[in-house]
């Protein structure tokens, strides 16, 4: 099959020359016009435009700006006997010129032009087509993501009915100490799916209790290890939720090193274990999910500094119940401003609205 090319100038004379030096080899078609031009490109899959500059109505500069517009592929080149280097400069720098061809040519070097041309064309298809291939395995990633949430999301909602808003809420709170410290877009988004993922995590372990309170037999934590650990296993297999598994992984361990599974201390645990960690303990304390441990604002954020360089990272502490204290809201208030879901059949995690979601 051969390539077509379109040919487009108002001499009569050279439409016929260039036709005749490549029908041979491609599919031409000409036209004396731009704006023809244009209503043929709405038919056609054109490989080349080969333009003359000087037209009457439309320039050739003007008509390839809009075919640029409706076969981006194509591969566009103009004639032209004289030198407007201002717009030709912009043209080509702009993407709307492959190759400007100056009046008169010659045979041997145009045909050598434009087949360098056919292999732009077929390198930017491929680059084309690799670019949607990428495009629909990223839409397939996003569909597995957020399936995996809401699976997990009900699946934790088995063992504690209010887990779904717990750790919609801690995610809220997550975000906006991740934008306090200038995360990076992407690093908010997996620490949103870390909060959200973070008790899916746990439905295995006999009870999350010993998670809270510590008092278990050697045994027992052997057990709960490898529970939890199953857990992440299961988190960590969905694409694109490595890194949450792995904010996940050390959300319980301690700033001084006593934490639960691998005594980690200090830096040395994730910075968005950190956060994760004193966002969870925040809501846990504030929204009645452990009666026994209800309390106030005020008494949570005692209660979080008397923890603070011993369980979590005092300056996270600090700087979490500065935005809580900040500009008259509380970090409660902030998170319920937003548009963030409350039904967990219509949670879903959109890569780009992820901050505005769960924000």
């Amino acid at each position: 099959m051969k390539y077509k090319m379109l040919i487009v100038d108002d001499e009569l004379a050279n439409l016929r020359l260039l036709e005749r030096l490549f029908r041979a080899d491609y599919e031409v078609i000409t036209t004396s016009s731009g704006a023809a031009a244009l209503e043929l490109l709405g038919l056609y899959d054109v490989a080349v435009i080969i333009s003359d500059q000087r037209m009457p109505g439309m320039t050739g500069i003007e008509f390839l700006k809009r075919a640029a517009e409706l076969r981006h592929q194509t591969v566009r080149m103009i004639l032209t006997g004289f030198t407007d280097a201002s717009d030709l400069v912009d043209a080509i720098n702009s993407g709307v010129i492959y190759k400007y061809i100056t009046k008169p040519w010659t045979n041997s070097d145009l045909k050598q032009t434009v087949q360098r041309a056919i292999e732009h064309y077929e390198l930017t298809k491929k680059q084309h087509g690799l670019m949607l291939d990428n495009e629909r395995l990223e839409a397939r990633l996003k569909n597995t993501v957020r399936g995996f949430v809401n699976v997990a999301c009900e699946m934790a909602a088995q063992r504690e009915p209010d887990a779904v808003e717990h750790s919609r809420r801690t995610s809220g709170y997550a975000s906006l100490v991740g934008q306090h410290y200038g995360l990076k877009e992407e690093m908010i988004r997996q620490l949103i799916l870390a909060a959200l993922l973070h008790e899916a995590v746990h439905v295995n372990i006999p009870s999350v209790e010993y998670l809270k309170s510590g008092t278990f037999t050697a045994e027992q934590h052997r057990a709960i290890k490898v529970s939890y650990e199953n857990g992440l296993r299961l988190v960590t297999s969905v694409p694109d939720l490595e890194y949450a598994a792995t904010i996940i992984k050390y959300q319980h361990e301690h700033f001084d090193g006593t934490g639960l599974f691998d005594g980690l201390d200090g830096e040395k645990i994730p910075f968005c274990s950190r956060i994760l960690a004193v966002a969870n303990a925040y809501d846990e304390i504030t929204s009645g999910m452990h009666p026994q441990l209800l309390c106030t604002d005020e008494e949570a954020g005692d209660w979080l500094r008397s923890r603070a360089g011993t369980v979590f990272d005092p300056a996270i502490v600090e700087d979490f119940l500065k935005l809580e204290l900040g500009e008259g809201r509380t970090v409660r208030q902030a998170t319920s401003e937003t548009d963030a879901p409350t039904d967990r059949e219509t949670m879903e995690i959109e890569e780009a609205e992820m901050e505005a979601e769960f924000c």
